[in-house]
C-alpha cells in the first residue's frame, strides 16, 4: 500500500514525463510549463488557491491548459473547470484540505520539472509572474 505521498508523487511522474516526451528539450513550452510548476506553490501561499489556479488560468497558451489539466487529474477533479469550481465552491473545511492536496501535488510538480523536465529555477519567473 502506498502513501498518499507516493501516489501524488507517482501521479505527477506521469504527467510531467508525458509532457517532457511531447515537447523538445529547451522549448518555450517546456519552459512555461515548468516555470509554471516552480511559480505556483508560491503564488498559491500569497494569494491563495483560488486566486492563484484563477492566474494560471488566465494565461494564454496550451502550457498554461495543460499545467492546469495535469494538476486537476492529480487532484481526482474532471478538468480544470471542475477543480476551479470545487476550490470556489468549497466550505472553509474542504478549501483548506483541497489546499493542502494542491500544494503536496506542487511540491512533486516542481521537483519533476527540475529533474524530468531540467527547468531550472531561474526560469521560474519567466512568463509567470503575476
Amino acid at each position: 500500500m502506498q502513501s498518499r505521498e507516493q501516489q501524488t508523487a507517482a501521479a505527477v511522474y506521469e504527467k510531467v514525463d508525458a509532457y517532457a516526451r511531447a515537447n523538445k528539450k529547451d522549448s518555450p513550452e517546456r519552459d512555461k510549463y515548468g516555470g509554471t510548476a516552480q511559480k505556483l506553490p508560491v503564488l498559491v501561499r500569497t494569494a491563495g488557491l483560488v486566486q492563484a489556479l484563477a492566474f494560471v488560468q488566465s494565461r494564454k497558451g496550451d502550457p498554461y491548459k495543460q499545467f492546469l489539466g495535469d494538476l486537476a487529474a492529480v487532484l481526482g477533479a474532471q478538468n480544470a473547470d471542475a477543480l476551479l469550481r470545487s476550490s470556489r465552491g468549497a466550505n472553509l473545511e474542504e478549501y483548506i484540505y483541497l489546499t493542502e492536496r494542491t500544494m503536496l501535488a506542487l511540491k512533486w510538480f516542481k521537483r519533476f520539472a527540475q529533474s524530468v523536465l531540467e527547468v531550472e529555477a531561474t526560469v521560474e519567473a519567466r512568463g509567470v509572474e503575476p
